[in-house]
């Protein structure tokens, strides 16, 4: 009798450390109600058909749950038709397809997992699990000398992120929300924007430098400054997480008691269908499946360009980057029609200012290592729109606000940055 006793107070203090671990699970504690599958789990000794039934569980939840996963089948197809034929209009167009619906399951994970990391933590994961597909394509480009590819595919990037998708979650949440003001943490936004002005800074002194003849050497000193702020830039951005996940980690919970109490009802009517490892290992999975399908779109690009009749810029900068940012997008729109700000604007804008601070340095570094010439010189047309956007996105941000209004502005300046891609040549096309 003793024993049993015993093991039973092991496991009930067992049990209240797991629930103060997460804030929904100790929601759902203090309600008296507990129905997360890995708590049950833990009640229970582990066995091999206990494990294949959860395994089969999830993959009936995550695969067969969204309708959009019928057209995970065009993934697959669009590697046959690479090694079987020489359409490469065909293999971009279903490349596209394929990466739609694992875009979308990538931000359900990501979802699941945030009802145990917080808003700020899970926006974070989010952005860097979105962002993975953009680094492969750009370390796979960099390989193969094709330095032009890299700079416009994360310009577009960040251009996407800012604009398009920011201002899709603004609107969609706009409609939804359509009778109360949105509110999110102002103080996060306003260090995300002085990050992306620091970026702005770090890519136009090298491309003034190029344009006003004023280097030492002429072609070397714009690299060597280059490599120079994007270790700089690396050392901010390590910083800036520092600052973020410990010195002020509580600046970044809701502002306003009376969200929090919001929020906190609608975390009690939503609970997490799969278990934190397996959201971690479904992120795992889906990343490496949409990274494999983003190679072949890269390897595409050039026989869609002439099969579409569009410039291989405009491919690179405009629609390259909706299907890299696929899972952000979708992500911050769900996160929105939630009143989940913070968590849009960790995923949006995180997102852009990772790609600026860590994914473009990062390329830099890593180009200086293979013995590749990759800069920060992004011409100067480029550099003048991303400077814009910074500006124009700065300054919808300043109130800590969002509404459909201000959502439908940042796409249609998004439509006006596709149209200016449009009729732009880039003057260093010979240069890949």
């Amino acid at each position: 009798m003793g024993p049993e006793d015993e093991k039973s107070d092991d496991f009930e203090v067992e049990m209240a450390t797991l629930v103060r671990s997460s804030p929904v699970l100790m929601k759902t504690h203090n309600m008296g109600t507990c129905h997360i599958g890995s708590f049950v789990d833990f009640s229970q000794p582990l066995s091999v058909s206990r494990v294949v039934q959860r395994v089969f569980k999830s993959i009936s939840v995550v695969i067969f749950q969204a309708k959009i996963n019928l057209l995970l089948p065009f993934g697959p197809l669009a590697i046959i038709l690479h090694y079987l034929t020489k359409k490469h209009g065909l293999v971009f167009f279903f490349s596209l397809l394929g990466i739609i619906p694992l875009a979308e399951r990538l931000g359900y994970a990501t979802e699941q997992l945030a009802f145990y990391t917080g808003p700020t933590v899970g926006g974070l994961l989010n952005a860097t699990f979105g962002n993975a597909t953009e680094m492969i394509i750009s370390l796979y480009a960099l390989g193969n000398g094709m330095i032009r590819v890299v700079q416009q595919s994360l310009l577009g990037s960040i251009l996407s992120n800012m604009l398009l998708v920011l201002g899709c979650a603004f609107f969609s949440g706009g409609i939804v929300h359509y009778n109360k003001v949105q509110v999110f943490n102002k103080a996060s936004a306003v260090v995300n924007s002085g990050l992306l002005l620091m970026a702005v800074m770090g890519l136009m002194f090298p491309a003034v430098l190029h344009f006003t003849h004023s280097e030492v050497q002429y072609g070397k000193s714009e690299v060597a400054l280059s490599r120079f702020s994007s270790c700089i830039m690396l050392v901010a951005y390590a910083s800036y997480l520092f600052f973020q996940l410990r010195s002020q980690h509580n600046s970044y919970n809701p502002i306003d008691e009376d969200e929090r109490n919001t929020e906190d009802d609608s975390d009690e009517e939503e609970m997490p269908e799969i278990t934190q490892w397996e959201a971690i290992a479904w992120l795992a999975v889906l990343t490496t499946w949409v990274s494999i399908l983003s190679g072949y779109l890269v390897d595409a690009i050039q026989g869609a360009s002439e099969s579409l009749n569009l410039p291989v810029a405009f491919i690179s900068v405009v629609l390259l980057p909706i299907v890299g940012n696929a899972a952000e997008h979708a992500s911050a729109i769900m996160f929105a029609m939630k009143n989940k700000l913070d968590i849009t604007l960790g995923v949006a804008i995180g997102s852009s200012t990772q790609i600026s601070m860590f994914v473009i340095p990062f390329c830099v570094v890593v180009g200086w290592i293979m013995g590749k010439d990759m800069d920060l010189n992004f011409q100067l047309f480029e550099t003048a729109t991303l400077f814009i956007t910074v500006l124009v996105v700065a300054f919808m941000l300043q109130e800590g606000t969002a509404n459909y209004f201000k959502g439908l502005m940042l796409i249609l300046c998004y439509l006006i940055v596709a149209a200016s891609f449009f009729v732009h040549v880039d003057p260093a096309s010979s240069d890949d």
